[in-house]
């Protein structure tokens, strides 16, 4: 699928006025790709495609921004019929828009699961719907031609792990959908003649410094202060880059904290509750918490070699 990040290719981001997004569209773009630009951010969209309009010396690439609801399906309608309009293909899809809300209703200490129906509404909205209809709206324009084309998804390690706390499960509730969803999608596609030709991909970023981190707008990296151990956008993009060059369904990132055995030991374990009968989420569990901790560093080191 290193087929897609080709020049005169095009590229579809959503979220990509800022992290993750906009660091995939600066690297399409330094491939020479045409960009379509998505994003809720009225006010750092410009400045994205401004940023990134001047990143080439190549007049004839094209670079269009469309602020979205990725949430609304009637606004996908509209982007998709102004993308047809303006790009000859569609090679490259990233579904990276994301939402963190935290609850806001009336329940004791923000209380998710009392009165806070809307804030999993929203959530849920433009993390699964947000793909769902972006899917449902960009698969005809993938199937237009029958070059190489790419569909990724951004998961995230809580929609696997799941983490309890920060008093966030919608999010971790979504991203664990996200994960079947782009499970499916990518059996589906493979599955059918008239769709062999685009693949399915789940990015899985670890620790990165984004905008739900408070890292908003098309920044220089350079110029931005990451919490230690964190890693950049433009790293979570070569990650992205390299999965698509071996094919990977499961693009799992590492960051300057977690590598990958451990990351691969966290998800065992994870796994593991359902075959061993532990309690949901043990790792986290009083009694158990010590075994796990122990267990995982173990099964890290062995990975390591």
């Amino acid at each position: 699928m290193a087929a897609v990040l080709q020049p005169q290719k095009t590229a579809l981001i959503t979220g990509a006025a800022s992290g993750i997004g906009f660091a995939v569209a600066k690297l399409c773009r330094s491939r020479g790709m045409h960009l379509a630009l998505l994003d809720i951010d009225a006010a750092n969209l410009p400045k994205a495609k401004d940023a990134l309009a001047s990143a080439s010396a190549d007049s004839s690439l094209k670079t269009e921004a469309y602020t979205i609801d990725v949430g609304d399906k009637a606004q996908w309608s509209r982007v998709a019929a102004q993308v047809t309009s303006t790009f000859d293909t569609l090679d490259l899809v990233l579904l990276n828009a994301a939402r963190g809300t935290k609850p806001t209703g009336p329940g004791s200490d923000s209380d998710p699961w009392v009165g806070n129906e809307e804030y999993w509404r929203q959530v849920f909205d433009t993390n699964v719907f947000g793909p769902v209809h972006g899917i449902s709206a960009l698969l005809p324009l993938l199937k237009k031609d029958r070059a190489p084309k790419a569909i990724v998804i951004t998961g995230s390690k809580q929609g696997i792990t799941n983490p309890p706390g920060g008093r966030n499960p919608a999010y971790n509730a979504t991203k664990g959908a996200v994960k079947i969803l782009a499970e499916h999608l990518a059996h589906d596609l493979r599955s059918e003649a008239s769709t062999a030709h685009i693949s399915a991909h789940l990015l899985v970023p670890g620790w990165t410094w984004t905008g739900l981190m408070g890292n908003v707008g098309p920044t220089d990296e350079e110029d931005v202060e990451r919490m230690r151990g964190s890693w950049a956008p433009s790293q979570v993009a070569g990650e992205l880059e390299r999965g698509l060059q071996r094919g990977s369904f499961y693009i799992v990132c590492p960051d300057d904290d977690v590598d990958v055995a451990l990351d691969q030991a966290r998800m065992k374990w994870a796994c593991e509750d359902i075959l061993e009968d532990r309690p949901a989420l043990s790792r986290w569990e009083e009694g158990w918490k010590g075994e796990a901790e122990r267990a995982i560093r173990a099964d890290a080191e062995k990975r390591r070699g």
